[in-house]
């Protein structure tokens, strides 16, 4: 039996050692890994510390670190052995593989996320978007809320008739998650309320390609002016600005948050779970999407089809492990469709059922015990850092996730997102937001500013607008004036040199547009 060590730069809790279905999957491998996950330190600490101590795992995953562990010669190139493994070869075309090279022309990691596989079956939203409790929409007869004022007058409207929930526990009505890199739910609001998709650092308009600056535009002035004004009324969580990340969960996981901004993957599978295991969704404390822009007659884009190649970061093989082999073999072992079932479905029979045309399925009973920490602890394994596939199975049926399947995913909601849904003509997440294709071949542009480092000028206009945000926005926000702090604000953002960005952004959506001429 293999086993290898890996280290991933985000936060996640860890299974037990004798995790059940890890154990399955070592017997059908001949391989397991030992993980372990970001804790008290930011990913640029943690891989620091680890880049000066010279010994890595066997796998890593830097995340906003990934361009250190390059830059130090940390990671394996894969290039040489990717025909040697069928399954991970297929896992990108060649133009997505040729999009991972970096500047000496070798491919030294494997994005893991958002590849889909035959048929898109996209039933949640895994993205950003602007959230709300069912209970609220339920108690207005279910309004077409499209607009940030009329996002911020139903939740202010419920709340001074329903100040506190059934127990008496006084509800937060619109809290803020500002911790660290997680401040994207305070400051990147303005890019889809105009309209625009999920780009990360700027917009770039779908005609002439231009970049433009989200921080500035009268849009972006709007946002920050309501949030303002709602801060003073008493709206915005007081606690916004200095909670943790765990505070926040911890908060969604009460039910008394009435709304905010983040993405699904970042409260759903925790605050989520917490919910459902509480018996919470019974008051209306599940969240669903709302297509929010500035005004009405925008068409939103928090939602795009098709997957997305983070070139940013991924799975990477460290120098320090003695079996690159072996490695690539257990990741090639783990896209295969009867392990992959294994880490998304889990074991026939006690986790899922299957019918007698082949459609799997599971009881109540099955979807309260895969929600349930202590079992995904112990049984469930989803080696969720490494490469997997959304989309559809390779038998033609099943999705390749139990979120993805049509019947299961509607049978597994909550009774009062159910109702929601029904109410609003919806059968999904992606239904209450509307689906969009995919903008360009520049899209998205995060995936090159996760790239930056101190190194370079846009870098460090893009280093030091990040900490002007952090300090000052939370201060337009508790403003007692907001014209004279957004005037302050302005003034430190324009020290940060944004043009040097801003170009060098704009050389990069050009050149990804010319290199996708190639393929076509």
């Amino acid at each position: 039996m293999k086993e290898f060590t890996a280290f991933f730069a985000v936060p996640n809790p860890e299974i037990n050692d004798d995790n059940e279905i890890q154990q399955m999957i070592a017997e059908k491998t001949g391989a397991k890994v030992k993980e372990t996950w970001l804790t008290g330190q930011t990913a640029e600490e943690a891989v620091g510390t680890l880049i000066a101590g010279g010994e890595y795992p066997d796998f890593i995953e830097g995340a906003g670190g990934q361009k250190q562990l390059y830059d130090a010669g940390a990671l394996v190139a894969l290039d040489d052995y990717l025909d040697d493994y069928p399954n991970i070869k297929e896992f990108f075309t060649e133009q997505e593989w040729d999009s991972l090279r970096q500047d000496d022309g070798h491919i030294y990691w494997i994005p893991q996320f958002s590849n889909i596989y035959g048929e898109e079956r996209t039933c949640e939203h895994n993205d950003e978007a602007f959230w709300i409790q069912t209970r609220v929409l339920k108690w207005a007869g279910y309004p077409e809320v499209k607009t940030l004022d009329q996002y911020f007058d139903l939740i202010a409207k419920y709340n001074e008739e329903n100040p506190t929930m059934e127990d008496g526990t006084a509800n937060i009505p619109y809290t803020i998650m500002c911790e660290d890199w997680r401040y994207f739910c305070l400051e990147n609001a303005p890019m889809f309320l105009d309209g625009y998709p999920n780009d990360g650092c700027c917009l770039v308009d779908p005609e002439t390609h231009k970049v433009t600056d989200y921080n500035t535009t009268p849009t972006a002035i709007a946002y920050f002016k309501k949030l303002n004004e709602e801060y003073k009324n008493g709206l915005v969580d007081r606690e916004s600005f200095t909670q943790t990340y765990d505070e926040y969960i911890a908060k969604l996981s009460s039910g008394r948050v009435l709304g905010m901004v983040d993405q699904w993957w970042d409260f759903a599978f925790n605050a989520g779970d917490a919910i459902k295991s509480a018996g919470l969704d019974k008051q209306g404390c599940s969240y669903v999407p709302l297509p929010i822009t500035i005004d009405e007659g925008i068409t939103n884009q928090w939602h795009n089809a098709g997957g997305v190649v983070n070139v940013s970061s991924g799975l990477a093989i460290s120098v320090s492990c003695e079996d690159v082999e072996g490695a690539l073999k257990f990741v090639d072992d783990l896209l295969e469709q009867d392990i992959h079932d294994l880490r998304f479905w889990g074991v026939e029979g006690t986790d899922y059922q299957v019918d007698d045309e082949g459609v799997f399925s599971r009881t109540d009973e099955m979807r309260t015990q895969c929600a349930d920490t202590t079992y995904k602890a112990s049984h469930l394994c989803t080696y969720s850092y490494f490469p997997q596939w959304l989309g559809t199975s390779r038998d033609g049926i099943n999705a390749m996730k139990p979120a993805e399947q049509e019947g299961e995913f509607y049978d597994a909601l909550k009774d009062d997102v159910k109702e929601c849904f029904d109410a609003y003509g919806a059968k999904s997440y992606v239904d209450m937001l509307g689906k969009n294709d995919s903008p360009g071949s520049w899209y998205p542009m995060w995936s090159y500013s996760n790239t930056y480092t101190t190194d370079t000028d846009a870098g460090m206009a893009w280093t030091k607008i990040g900490e002007v945000k952090h300090e000052y926005l939370p201060r337009v926000v508790m403003a007692d004036n907001f014209d004279s702090a957004w005037k302050d604000y302005m003034k430190k953002y324009e020290e940060c040199k944004p043009e040097d960005f801003l170009e060098d952004l704009q050389k990069e959506a050009d050149r990804r547009i010319k290199e996708a001429e190639k393929y076509k």
